[in-house]
């Protein structure tokens, strides 16, 4: 967790109940004016909605058939691990807002929308990063990755120096990854929340996204005011 001014920014794992538990107790203990979660108005709706998702041919025609499924793919990966943790995905953000609800502040949906980030991921993955991916999953099977998982606990959220390490290891192997995934949407989400930060200076604005966005975050905050 970060705090700037009049920002406080709470870096979770959206599997961990650990982070389930930081967003609630810094939300209701602050009580901030705002809060602003990773999300774009899309993926918040689906999150919210008690109906079980169907499939739309809008989805694909939006997404491409590729995009879609990456999207179908990372959902269900994602899914897999919350229920070996018995934490369903994004738990982390329903609770900012039931929490945020709680203690009258506004909601913010600063994340860009989804389908705009799929499409440029798809546009810009090479080949040889696609190539690395099947490389890296092999790897990982035989235990032979470049990074020490050993004792890794999906529970909590990663200690800094281990995500500093990942991200700049999908910078080096996967740089459209790294682009399409975390930078660019780094910069809209830090560009929306400088936005927020300077019309409302006396309010307390926090907001919630995945660990990987912080650190670069926090790097385009300070050097935005």
């Amino acid at each position: 967790m970060i705090e700037y001014k009049n920002l406080v920014v709470i870096g979770t794992s959206h599997v961990a109940i650990e982070s389930v538990r930081q967003v609630k107790q810094v939300i209701e203990d602050r009580k901030p004016s705002f809060v602003a979660i990773e999300l774009d108005k899309g993926r918040f709706v689906s999150l919210m909605s008690k109906e079980k998702k169907k499939l739309q041919l809008k989805q694909v025609l939006d997404l491409g058939i590729s995009g879609f499924l990456f999207n179908l793919v990372g959902a269900w990966v994602e899914e897999r691990v919350g229920r070996m943790v018995r934490v369903k995905p994004g738990t982390e953000m329903k609770q900012a807002v039931v929490s945020g609800a709680k203690v009258k502040a506004k909601l913010v949906l600063v994340d860009q929308d989804i389908r705009i980030t799929i499409k440029k991921f798809m546009k810009t993955i090479t080949w040889k990063e696609k190539f690395r991916f099947i490389i890296d999953i092999v790897k990982g099977i035989f235990g032979k990755t470049d990074l020490n998982i050993k004792g890794f606990d999906l529970r909590k959220v990663p200690k800094e120096e281990f995500i500093v390490k990942v991200i700049a290891l999908v910078r080096k192997r996967y740089p459209s990854v790294y682009k399409s995934l975390i930078d660019d949407r780094n910069k809209v989400m830090s560009k929306r929340l400088v936005n927020l930060m300077h019309k409302y200076p006396d309010d307390l604005i926090v907001a919630v996204v995945g660990a990987g966005h912080v650190d670069g975050m926090e790097k385009l905050i300070r050097k935005s005011i």
